[in-house]
């Protein structure tokens, strides 16, 4: 006989459904939890859209998204009042090109350069655009890059600095035109000074002063002569303080590659004859390894003729002065330090000021123009360098130069 298999029973058939419908049932709850989570996204994502638009929307800032090509893919009302339209409509689709001013169209190239092509992550500039009736207005553009379903665009925010503009050229007008006059003032000054140091020169050997009876008399007039001559010592110290900043401000000479330890052993030949003279011990210190830097020879060299002479002038004799060099964190430094008066703390912020207060005459009768640790700070910082000083008063002063 055949056999066959027991057919199942009504329990067996019950158990095999509920188990579909259990699995059923299963499958139903993921769906929903999928679903729920996607509703969830689409709602969170909306609500952040919300909140993007009417942030952008409502900026007092100017706020548009740009393509690669520079096209205007979204703007808001802002954007548009600062063009002259009356509606962002009236922007988007155009190019941001459509606005630049003819003079400033490099600038949009190079944020499309920098931006795009060298993938920099936000770039700032300033520029003019022009509006719909052609007045022209100036505005800082910053612009971030970001992705998008489209590639890569750029939320750009524009804010109006006109008003900033025109009193930076105010006070740039105002400035250049004081310069102008002092550097016409101590062009013109040198002569008459130099006619009356001649003047006194002849006045020093003239008949009738050395005619002079009394030997007093004679003698408080060599004292007045010598008075005069050195007030034109300092007015002509000035006036080439003077001269040399209006040069230094006025161009950027190129720089040679130099080697340092030799240049300052040169230019320290001079300040070696006047040490001797003072008492003061003056020496340089160079590292094993030679440092070379690109630098301007002659205004580099005012920077430690005017240190020294600081350091000269404010330290007593039997005192020292140390020039120093050496590499510090890939940077090459240059130390000044002196045993002398050293600068009051008071002071201290103000020494590189123009025309200083913190100037003060030296303990040999010599006075300073308040103008030479200035120029130091401008020549420091052209040679792209940072200066800066440490001080106590009756333990001396160190200035440091990093290049």
């Amino acid at each position: 006989m055949t056999s066959r298999s027991p057919k199942p029973t009504s329990l067996d058939a019950q158990t095999a459904q509920v188990k579909t419908l259990q699995q059923k049932n299963t499958r139903l709850q993921k769906q929903k939890s999928v679903a729920d989570e996607q509703q969830a996204v689409a709602e969170r994502y909306k609500r952040s859209q919300d909140r993007f638009r009417t942030v952008f929307e409502n900026s007092p800032l100017g706020q548009k998204i740009i393509g690669s090509d520079l096209c205007i893919r979204q703007a808001n009302q802002a954007l548009a009042g600062m063009l002259g339209l009356k509606s962002p409509a009236k922007v988007v689709g155009r190019k941001i090109m459509d606005f630049a001013h003819p003079d400033f169209v490099q600038d949009w190239e190079k944020l499309q350069q920098r931006l795009w092509d060298h993938k920099e992550p936000s770039f700032v500039l300033e520029t003019c655009l022009v509006r719909h009736d052609k007045s022209s207005f100036w505005c800082r553009v910053t612009s971030v890059l970001f992705p998008d379903d489209e590639g890569e665009l750029g939320y750009t925010t524009l804010e109006d600095i006109t008003e900033r503009k025109k009193l930076e050229l105010a006070n740039q007008q105002l400035y250049d035109t004081q310069e102008t006059i002092l550097q016409l003032a101590a062009h013109d000054l040198k002569s008459p000074i130099h006619n009356i140091e001649m003047i006194m020169t002849l006045l020093r050997r003239h008949a009738g002063i050395l005619s002079i009876d009394s030997a007093t008399a004679r003698q408080d007039v060599q004292e007045l002569i010598v008075l005069v001559e050195q007030a034109c010592g300092k007015a002509n110290a000035l006036l080439r303080d003077v001269m040399f900043l209006g040069q230094l401000e006025a161009t950027r000479s190129v720089k040679h590659r130099t080697n340092l330890g030799s240049f300052l052993d040169k230019r320290m030949a001079v300040f070696r004859l006047s040490a001797l003279e003072k008492g003061i011990q003056l020496r340089l210190e160079l590292p094993k390894t030679l440092l070379h830097a690109n630098i301007h020879a002659d205004k580099f060299g005012r920077i430690l003729d005017n240190l020294l002479s600081n350091a000269l002038n404010f330290t007593p004799a039997g005192g020292k002065i140390r020039v120093g060099l050496r590499k510090v964190k890939g940077r090459i430094r240059l130390v000044v330090h002196d045993t002398g008066l050293g600068i009051p703390e008071a002071l201290q912020p103000h020494v590189f000021d123009k025309f200083t207060s913190a100037s003060r005459p030296g303990l040999y009768g010599d006075t300073t123009t308040g103008l030479g640790l200035f120029i130091t700070k401008q020549i420091v910082e052209m040679h792209q360098g940072k200066i800066w000083l440490e001080s106590k008063e009756n333990e001396g002063t160190t200035f440091f130069i990093d290049l």
